[in-house]
């Protein structure tokens, strides 16, 4: 996080987990924007003064519409930006719900039900 202070110039918080703020408004150039999709449990304590020196804003969002998503779409796919993820297959889904309680998941998991898709 420290080589990338100042280096966005916007970040989607999916997170919908307590944490921070001011280490993700760190990373943005001037007039970055952090827009916030994912619903934190309790409020987050946001400081002024990292976004007044820096001209940075913070928004969010619910959800988008079809067109909004089609637009993330087509820019995603545009600038090869892509989901980190950990596909499983749904005869590991309880060893992945143990692997949640216990805080050891690096990505969001991807449940191949059909078993149609293939691990990169």
């Amino acid at each position: 996080m420290q080589g990338g202070v100042g280096s966005m110039d916007g970040i989607i918080d999916t997170v919908s987990a307590d944490h921070p703020l001011v280490p993700l408004i760190a990373l943005l150039k001037p007039n970055g924007k952090l827009v916030l999709v994912g619903g934190p449990t309790k409020p987050y304590e946001l400081p002024a003064f990292p976004l007044l020196f820096g001209r940075k804003m913070v928004g969010g969002s619910l959800i988008g519409g079809i067109k909004e998503t089609q637009e993330m779409i087509e820019f995603a796919a545009k600038h090869n930006i892509t989901a980190a993820i950990e596909l499983i297959p749904i005869e590991y889904i309880n060893t992945a719900m143990e692997r949640l309680a216990k805080a050891d998941v690096r990505y969001r998991f991807v449940i191949d039900i059909g078993n149609t898709l293939k691990a990169a």
